[in-house]
């Protein structure tokens, strides 16, 4: 049954919002319910070639508009956004489930994203070096890369879509975006603000479809310079391999197992409170949530506690009901993979602690907020991403073991330090083996500084100079005269 208050999105291709022809519909589910909102039309292999085509022609008009305009008009979308950041949150609400003030920051944080690169567009530099000639130059000059394939995910569509397309039009690149197809309303309607200034067509195009064909045709075809991708492990180990066929350039964003150590001289409270806070946020839907928890042994009893607690003040419910604070998981597959960590941890010998209870009965996907203690080596959650309102938390003795235990996995995202040593936050910045660390903070993911991982978590860096260079080439020219 179709909700009243929603209509999947249609295709941009060229200039036109157009219907998908594929042979195939995506049906869009409210996670809190479990209804069908909207069938969502996909793009069929005849729209992704015309889409390809004008990608072409839209980064030809695209760059030649100068940098200060390319500003400009993305200036004037993220006022847009702004002006319609209820319709757009109302939207990401339904769709992916979170509580609507996070889906109104989530608003607010793209538009912050975007308005960063706007500003920075007239900031693209080169160089200038002496000549090994007499009369002559050496310069280095920077220039967009070209056409851009983009793959945003479903847990934070907004924002992890606004970080590529921010960067690449600023740049001067045209964008092809393939958001998730569970969360095509909130895209598309951040994406109409942008169109809606007059951007060239085919400069920004919003396609869905089925992804695997999708991200074939696109990555097989010589238009496209450059991959963006935010996702799992797996799916971004095949889009590198098909990206490498033609040499593209590629970011990759990929999973992450989040640790955070809190050091015997911390603030327990604010640590708890912070934690509790960052870890419960979207349901733990998070690559860059805190998911493991390494505290010092003499804090672990008053840190346990008081996380605890402050879990407990979580209101699991629909995310369009005010008293809310927890929404839904995403969708069934990922209550499942939840359920079937804590089963393992269960079997293991590990306590499980109920914080904040999910609703008795009724539709939804949804999971309580969980706190695991006495886990055994081999815990499958201590190795691989709960992506989930779980939270396990262990001692340790030693900086030492901290360290180990942090570095355990294969991934290499973000990390969460609460210490007042100056000692300890060195030791950690240097021996942890992550792309951010938040230290007595846990905001490691801002417009202006670069975000991105090491080992399995990824390659590249978005946001900040970083990553509005992912967008560019470097041009040695060197003239006599």
């Amino acid at each position: 049954m179709n909700h009243p208050a929603y209509r999947a999105p249609r295709l941009l291709i060229d200039g036109q919002w157009c219907p998908g022809t594929g042979e195939a519909a995506w049906a869009v589910r409210n996670p809190a319910t479990g209804e069908v909102l909207d069938q969502l039309g996909l793009a069929g292999e005849a729209e992704v070639r015309r889409a390809l085509q004008a990608a072409q022609r839209g980064f030809e008009a695209w760059r030649e508009l100068p940098a200060a305009r390319r500003g400009q008009l993305l200036l004037q979308g993220v006022a847009e956004m702004r002006a319609r950041r209820q319709a757009i949150a109302a939207a990401l609400t339904l769709e992916q489930g979170k509580p609507l003030a996070e889906a109104l920051a989530e608003v607010d944080m793209a538009a912050e994203l975007i308005q960063w690169y706007a500003e920075e567009a007239r900031r693209v530099y080169g160089r200038l070096q002496p000549s090994r000639l007499a009369g002559a130059d050496m310069r280095v000059s920077r220039h967009p890369v070209g056409p851009v394939a983009a793959f945003s995910p479903w847990n934070f569509p907004l924002v992890l879509s606004a970080r590529k397309i921010g960067g690449a039009l600023a740049a001067g690149c045209s964008v092809l975006l393939k958001p998730a197809e569970e969360t095509p309303g909130a895209v598309a309607a951040m994406v109409a603000c942008f169109h809606d200034q007059g951007l060239p067509a085919g400069a920004l195009q919003l396609l869905f479809g089925q992804p695997a064909a999708l991200s074939r045709q696109l990555l097989e075809s010589p238009v496209v310079r450059k991959l963006s991708f935010t996702g799992s492990v797996e799916v971004g180990r095949l889009l590198a391999r098909q990206a490498a066929e033609g040499f593209k350039r590629m970011t990759l964003e990929l999973g992450g197992h989040a640790p955070a150590i809190v050091w015997r001289d911390a603030d327990v409270q604010r640590a708890a409170r912070m934690l509790a806070a960052h870890k419960f946020r979207n349901a733990g839907q998070a690559c860059l949530a805190p998911s493991r928890f390494i505290v010092h042994q003499d804090l672990l009893e008053p840190f346990t506690q008081a996380f605890v607690e402050c879990a407990s003040e979580l209101r699991v419910g629909d995310g369009m009901d005010p008293p809310t604070t927890m929404g839904p998981l995403a969708n069934a597959r990922r209550l499942a993979a939840v359920r079937e960590l804590v089963q393992d941890a269960r079997q293991r010998g590990a306590q499980v602690i109920e914080a904040a209870p999910a609703p008795a009965s009724g539709p939804g996907y949804f999971a309580p907020a969980l706190v695991l203690r006495g886990l055994a080596p081999g815990t499958r959650l201590l190795s691989e991403e709960a992506f989930g309102p779980v939270a396990p938390i262990l001692g340790v003795a030693s900086l030492e073991q901290a360290l180990r235990e942090a570095n355990a996995t294969s991934y290499g995202l973000a990390a969460y330090l609460f210490t007042d040593s100056a000692s300890v936050v060195h030791a950690c910045e240097c021996g942890l083996e992550v792309g951010a660390l938040a230290v007595n903070t846990v905001a490691v993911s801002v417009p202006e500084a670069p975000f991105g991982g090491v080992k399995d978590s990824g390659m590249g860096r978005e946001s900040g100079i970083e990553g509005m260079e992912a967008y560019l080439e470097s041009r040695f020219v060197h003239q006599a005269y």
